[in-house]
């Protein structure tokens, strides 16, 4: 199609211009989001790198009283005590919203438990079993804490990600696609206020002569 076939109006140049503020201001918002979720995604990543420290504390005291735990009571007697174990952790998650983002909250329940309540008899067994629940208690509770923040910078992420996604489509293909296509149709119209004067001029040349 010629150029000059295209015959643009000044309604559709209004039109695009308020399109072009449109996607302005949405780049700017999705822009402060992104900005936003990434000092979020650093803080949690901080408590990640501590709550790992401490799982694996967790896990190599738990290692540790379970060796010695075998040693003092047999191998037998450790299965005894755990078998004896009557109310086992149980594990909910809720939700809660960070800039947008739906992440879980985990916690759990009958995680650490009185000594008398955990089943085994007391007179029957020594403090190291004891202190072996106690440390398998607290790997529980560090794994459960593990999880929450994994799974909330694993979101948060995928959410930059795609936040990221649309603020670059925004900037490099939509944003100046709009802006061209409205220089375009200026400069479209702007030869066609032109061209009609200078046919306006002809006629009334012509009449003139």
């Amino acid at each position: 199609m010629a150029l000059r076939d295209i015959k643009p109006t000044r309604s559709e140049l209004i039109g695009l211009k308020r399109r072009i503020q449109l996607s302005e201001r949405g780049y700017k918002i999705l822009k402060m989001k992104r900005d936003g979720l990434i000092l979020e995604f650093f803080k949690v990543l901080a408590q990640a790198k501590d709550s790992r420290g401490a799982l694996l504390a967790a896990h190599a005291k738990a290692e540790e009283m379970m060796a010695v735990a075998n040693t003092v009571e047999g191998a037998i007697g450790v299965k005894s005590a755990a078998f004896s174990v009557k109310e086992v952790p149980q594990i909910g998650v809720r939700q809660k919203n960070i800039m947008g983002v739906v992440v879980p909250e985990i916690q759990g329940s009958s995680v650490t438990k009185p000594l008398v309540d955990r089943g085994y008899g007391v007179l029957g067994t020594s403090s190291t079993i004891d202190e072996t629940a106690a440390a398998f208690e607290d790997l529980v509770e560090q794994i459960i804490h593990s999880a929450e923040i994994e799974t909330t910078m694993k979101r948060l992420l995928e959410e930059i990600e795609k936040t990221k996604r649309r603020v670059n489509a925004l900037e490099f293909k939509v944003i100046p696609e709009q802006v061209e296509a409205r220089d375009f149709i200026k400069m479209r119209l702007d030869e066609m206020e032109r061209e009609e004067l200078f046919r306006l001029k002809k006629i009334k040349a012509r009449s003139q002569a």
